[in-house]
């Protein structure tokens, strides 16, 4: 299963305690990570492996996005920063209403997130 990793500047460390927190799901053998260009290297840092697609401004969310129209993705864990601004917002937005259109989960919060994985984590 593809699972997308996406976070936000203010969010990056959230995103890899998480994970950290999770390892014992992620590193499943069906459990393939992509993630947004600067998230992924942070995962990687934390020993995750994970396949990098562009940083979110530079059209990451679009490429994640794509995947997740050609049924690839499962699952995106974006953890929005809903205290900031971001010049790339109709990405963001692009993004979330493809997950809707193709009924992808997508979990913008921490809580969400765990609730997903607890639901990978029982099957």
């Amino acid at each position: 299963m593809e699972i997308a990793i996406i976070a936000h500047d203010g969010k990056k460390a959230d995103m890899v305690q998480f994970l950290n927190k999770n390892k014992d799901i992620l590193h499943r053998e069906n459990i393939k990570l992509i993630a947004t260009g600067t998230t992924g290297g942070k995962a990687e840092a934390a020993g995750f492996k994970v396949k990098k697609m562009l940083s979110g401004p530079l059209g990451g969310d679009a490429q994640i996005a794509a995947r997740v129209a050609e049924g690839k993705t499962k699952m995106v864990l974006f953890f929005k920063d809903p205290m900031s601004n971001h010049p790339h917002e109709v990405d963001i937005n692009m993004l979330i209403r493809v997950c809707d259109v193709h009924n992808v989960p997508l979990a913008t919060n921490e809580a969400t997130a765990q609730l997903l994985l607890e639901a990978i984590a029982l099957k």
